[in-house]
């Protein structure tokens, strides 16, 4: 199969898609319309993407469907929707506010300093946090839906994983340590 007529992998898009029209449609009902309850019921159907996305992953695999990128692919989409998605939210409802509302202004990260390293050690927990998520969807789809072979092809997503991990750590907290050291030592 075509990886661009990829059920999965069309899911995956429509999701992310989905995301953000319930977030602009959600925000705007809340500062251009100002319907503050309807503006919570569309951002609370949010969650229900990851759901579909589960769904369309397990029903795949359970009518027999070869494991590919899409399948590796979803575990880590949904990891991070679950765990970034909360912040996307509130960073795009900042943004809203300022701009419709007088809300205060965004308040940028600094690019060095102590606070950037904290704001990376967070961001890299939460990266955790998602791969972890990641990793208890493939175990639960490996062990109720996949066969064996399904398994084992799920099952190497734990290697890319470990590799998104040693990168994240590198480029994120690690990198601006070492910036620090080299910023306070000159």
């Amino acid at each position: 199969m075509n990886d661009l007529t990829d059920p999965v992998l069309l899911t995956i898009a429509g999701c992310e898609v989905g995301f953000w029209v319930l977030v602009a449609g959600g925000l705007s009902l809340r500062y251009l319309v100002r319907a503050q309850r309807l503006s919570t019921l569309v951002l609370a159907a949010v969650p229900g993407l990851d759901v579909a996305l589960l769904a369309a992953v397990a029903l795949d695999l359970h009518s027999g469907g070869d494991v590919g990128l899409a399948h590796r692919l979803a575990p880590i989409y949904l990891g991070v929707t679950v765990v970034f998605g909360p912040r996307l939210i509130r960073w795009a409802d900042v943004r809203f506010a300022h701009r419709y509302a007088d809300g205060p202004a965004p308040v940028p990260v600094p690019k060095r300093g102590p606070v950037r390293l904290r704001h990376e050690w967070a961001e890299f927990g939460r990266w955790l946090a998602a791969a972890a998520i990641a990793g208890a969807v493939v175990l639960v789809l490996g062990f109720t839906v996949a066969d064996a072979g399904q398994r084992d092809e799920l099952f190497s997503l734990f290697k890319t994983l470990g590799v998104i991990t040693a990168i994240w750590l590198l480029t994120g907290p690690v990198w601006y340590a070492g910036s620090a050291r080299g910023a306070s030592s000159g």
